[in-house]
């Protein structure tokens, strides 16, 4: 067997040196956690952290979920200590501005974009009430725009030429016995389902009109063609007004009252259209979170068109009081958003706040801020950098953790 070095005796020395310093570090570490764990009477206990894990926060004392230790407390005033210090006349070379966080109602306008369609409640369906055959068609191609009592179809419709003709004769006739005939003679048409306004032509067809002035945007039959009873023969939609169909996001919906005014913008037309808001469908788009507002526009002067994009402004009135600071004092957005806090004179500090929604230059904070803090709106993204450079963000893990 060969003798032991020298040398390896010393390395497994110091070897066995260094454990025992790692344990007895390790023992008093723990036994001075033990007594840290406890929180300071008179001091604010911001939240509960593991010291190997210190991005996480908990809002309560306990035991850690990463190691076999005491959650530890941070306090306040440390969190100040750890943001940046900028004494006052700097400040003011540098053009540091705050303002209060303060609560009210985040009103104005929003601006989303839609699409125009049919007003559905002006559109009208001339059908076949009774099987017959069309001669002749008067309207040709979709989207001819029409007049109440246009000329749309010849048919023949046996059943329908006999009631026609005999109501006809009842309402030429001067004798008072047949005059009194005529009520029961406008039941029948009813109970054959003849579209009002239909008339009987001098060959004995019978005439479809236009029941309403717009557009007849579909021609479900062509000449010569047999239509069953029930087949839609044409289908008119009126254009007085249109529906908008605009998408608005979630997070703006509740803000959106039917009655609210709209003032929509239609590329190519020179002139604003107004309108309001029918209703919020109660539907949601799941791909962009957004709820479909129904826009009622005027169309009196008939420019506006089916499938045509518009903007729309609407005017929102939240009756929800939040808290509200400055869009402009916000930094990131989503689970990173953060504002700089003043304390004192000289201290300002990193705090993360939950955000809504954004209107007017102002911005709704949901969580991070109580209310009365000073946020600054100028000069804040170099104190957020100079906070990092400090391990403000680091240490506090952006504290303010969000309920």
């Amino acid at each position: 067997m060969k003798p032991v070095s020298k040398k390896f005796t010393v390395l497994a020395a110091l070897a066995l040196a260094s454990f025992t310093g790692a344990i007895g570090w390790w023992s008093g570490q723990r036994m001075s956690h033990a007594v840290a764990t406890a929180p300071v009477a008179g001091r604010k206990v911001l939240y509960w952290y593991d010291p190997m894990v210190p991005g996480q926060h908990f809002s309560k004392p306990g035991k850690s979920p990463f190691m076999d230790m005491d959650l530890m407390p941070r306090y306040a005033d440390e969190a100040v200590a750890a943001g940046a210090e900028v004494q006052p006349i700097t400040q003011h070379s540098l053009g540091i501005r705050t303002v209060a966080a303060e609560r009210g109602r985040l009103g104005g306008e929003l601006a989303v974009s839609g699409t125009i369609g049919w007003d559905l409640r002006l559109e009208r369906i001339v059908s076949a009430r009774t099987d017959l055959i069309v001669d002749r068609l008067h309207v040709r191609v979709p989207y001819t725009r029409v007049r109440p009592g246009d000329p749309l179809a010849s048919v023949i419709a046996p059943a329908w030429s006999s009631a026609l003709a005999e109501a006809r004769s009842l309402a030429q006739s001067t004798d008072a016995a047949a005059r009194e005939l005529e009520p029961v003679a406008e039941a029948r048409l009813r109970a054959l389902g003849v579209p009002p306004g239909t008339r009987l032509g001098p060959d004995g067809r019978v005439l479809l009109t236009a029941p309403i002035e717009g557009i007849v945007s579909e021609i479900g039959v062509r000449e010569g063609e047999v239509a069953a009873t029930g087949a839609i023969l044409f289908r008119v939609n009126g254009t007085r007004t249109v529906w908008l169909q605009a998408a608005v996001p979630q997070a703006d919906a509740g803000g959106i009252k039917a009655g609210s005014g709209v003032v929509a913008e239609v590329s190519g037309l020179p002139d604003r259209i107004t309108g309001r808001v029918e209703s919020l469908l109660p539907t949601l788009e799941a791909s962009s979170r957004t709820q479909p507002a129904r826009i009622v526009l005027d169309n009196a002067g008939g420019m506006l068109a089916a499938g045509q994009l518009a903007r729309v402004s609407l005017d929102e009135d939240s009756g929800i009081e939040r808290l509200l600071v400055p869009s402009d004092a916000v930094i990131g957005s989503g689970e990173r958003a953060r504002v700089i806090v003043r304390h004192g004179e000289a201290q300002f500090m990193p705090m993360a706040v939950r955000t809504g929604r954004s209107r007017g230059g102002r911005t709704e904070v949901l969580a991070g801020l109580e209310g009365g803090e000073q946020v600054v709106v100028s000069g804040q993204f170099l104190l957020d950098s100079e906070a990092s450079l400090a391990g403000g963000l680091e240490r506090l893990g952006d504290h303010g953790t969000h309920p």
